[in-house]
């Protein structure tokens, strides 16, 4: 069996505490009415917003997350479900305005088995790539590289969700 070792992950692993007190990052974000970089809120929508990724895989990593929380999917109602759905469409869509990916990983992980980070709180993973963008660095060199700041990220993906919503 081969392993793929993420180092860079240990930061968010570190934050276990958190989770464990029953505290949910993606409901302290639905709680706060505006989207601010230091919430990494992008966008907010009726009942759905797009969050940055604190410890992303990639630059430009979003969350794609119910205001609800609700860990399951089945469970969310016949709207909250479309508008999911369409809000990670436009995210799909903004991303690749923003990036320029290449590709994009789109999923959820439902359930902690499944590897949810936050499994009482649906959510689903944007991640775009690019050929060549999983190297040797991690694992060599235990640093995975960012070509983007954080915030000069969160200004452009805020300003591109802002032109798609008004369109």
């Amino acid at each position: 069996m081969n392993s793929l070792w993420s180092p860079w992950r240990s930061q968010y692993v570190g934050s276990s505490d958190e989770r464990e007190k029953g505290e949910c990052f993606l409901c302290r974000c639905a709680a706060q009415p505006e989207p601010t970089f230091d919430n990494l809120v992008v966008a907010r929508f009726t009942s759905t917003m797009v969050v940055m990724n604190r410890y992303p895989y990639n630059a430009g990593h979003l969350l794609i997350a119910p205001y609800e929380h609700q860990g399951e999917l089945t469970a969310l109602s016949t709207l909250q479900s479309h508008e999911l759905m369409d809000v990670l469409s436009l995210a799909v869509r903004v991303t690749q305005e923003v990036l320029k990916p290449q590709g994009c990983n789109v999923g959820a992980n439902l359930g902690s088995v499944a590897g949810a980070g936050v499994p009482n709180h649906l959510h689903l993973h944007t991640v775009p790539r690019w050929l060549g963008d999983t190297n040797f660095m991690p694992t060599v060199a235990d640093t995975k590289v960012m070509s983007q700041s954080m915030e000069d990220l969160w200004i452009k993906f805020r300003e591109a969700f802002l032109r798609a919503h008004t369109e």
